[in-house]
């Protein structure tokens, strides 16, 4: 059976339909809530916001993660923003960052 109309790849097809616009605000607490989006990163904040500031591997002590996994979540909260890390030498010391949190509870709030 010989097929009459050409098979398009997805890519190539194209919604005739203007791509939404959101408000910045809204793209902003998306990337929040994405970074929060894993029990183990809310953990990890969690401990951050009482302790201070922590060592990798005090903090991969506190959960029941590898410590490869544990710097997975760390990065995915350093890269939005939420957290900073600072090298000591061999370790790698992180702190949240009180002005982005201050932001997400500003955003929350805001719903």
């Amino acid at each position: 059976m010989k097929r009459t109309t050409p098979i398009r790849p997805a890519a190539a097809v194209r919604s005739s339909r203007p791509a939404p616009r959101f408000e910045a605000r809204d793209r902003e607490l998306a990337v929040l809530a994405k970074a929060l989006g894993h029990p183990a990163r809310v953990a990890i904040l969690r401990k951050l916001i009482t302790s201070g500031e922590c060592i990798c591997g005090v903090i991969v002590s506190d959960l029941p993660l590898a410590q490869a996994t544990v710097s997975q979540h760390l990065k995915v909260l350093k890269h939005a923003g939420l957290i900073r890390g600072e090298v000591d030498g061999p370790r790698v010391c992180y702190c949240i960052d009180p002005a982005a949190i201050r932001r997400l509870q500003t955003l929350i709030q805001e719903l």
